[in-house]
């Protein structure tokens, strides 16, 4: 699959971004873009014509951009359709439930063509990916346990392994929830867990792990949308094995579960 066979839809109030947007996808040869001022309008078409990538500002005249990816979610025809957040956003209120959601990248405004151009090369591999489904023997066998409090952030993850030809895979909605699968005496090859969760966090589900479980070297992937810098390093110094911020970048994540997993 190329960039050029992408089919992208553009939500955007404003004429001129929208025309820098299309622009930028024209210059890397998508010329299928259908654009959109408002969500509603959006969702209605893409029911009936799926496209490959949403790229969708957060605030549209009739709702915002984390309401249009939690609808989208929802729905099981546009499930598991990419989405990218352009916007100048900086509140946690609004970056989150997105985050959460799985989306594949969030632009600033202004953005760079490099930028986008990261973006969807994230967005490609990720659906080639994802179609194609090729199996790896030296993935088959592999158990992993994903921990997140967000049932949208948990399925993003299982698309992401399901890719990667990683089938076994069990969840929890949180640290609680992990522990009581490790006290049964489960073991995994991977465990892969959100931060910010209630009752038991990652940094003390990691911590748990490293000195109480019968598996203290299981390798341990943090998912994070924190920023502060003495926080980031108390979750490393609790023995986390890799750390990777949200939004999660789909390359990112599979370069470090392939890495994980290869020199586990």
């Amino acid at each position: 699959m190329e960039l050029s066979s992408l089919y992208v839809t553009v939500i955007e109030p404003s004429k001129v971004q929208r025309q820098i947007i299309t622009g930028h996808l024209n210059s890397f040869g998508i010329e299928q873009v259908e654009e959109f001022e408002e969500a509603r309008p959006a969702l209605n078409h893409m029911l009936s014509s799926p496209p490959d990538l949403v790229l969708s500002s957060m605030h549209l005249p009739d709702i915002t951009g984390t309401e249009l990816v939690t609808q989208m979610r929802g729905l099981k025809a546009l499930q598991d359709i990419t989405f990218l957040l352009v916007s100048s956003e900086t509140h946690y209120r609004y970056l989150e439930p997105i985050r959460q959601a799985g989306a594949i990248a969030i632009l600033p405004k202004p953005f760079s063509k490099e930028e986008m151009g990261l973006a969807l090369k994230s967005t490609l591999d990720y659906i080639t990916d994802f179609e194609s489904e090729s199996d790896n023997d030296s993935y088959e066998a592999l158990n992993v346990l994903i921990v997140d409090d967000s049932s949208l952030s948990r399925k993003y993850i299982q698309q992401i392994l399901t890719s990667l030809s990683i089938h076994s895979i069990q969840t929890a909605k949180d640290g609680l929830e992990a522990l009581e699968l490790l006290n049964q005496g489960q073991l995994f090859d991977l465990i892969i867990t959100d931060y910010n969760m209630p009752n038991i966090d990652g940094k003390e589900l990691t911590e748990h792990i490293r000195t109480a479980s019968e598996q203290p070297t299981v390798p341990i992937l943090m998912m994070t949308s924190e920023q502060n810098e003495s926080r980031l390093a108390a979750i490393q110094s609790a023995g986390v094995s890799a750390l990777c911020s949200k939004p999660l970048s789909y390359n990112t994540v599979k370069h470090l579960i392939e890495q994980l997993v290869t020199d586990f």
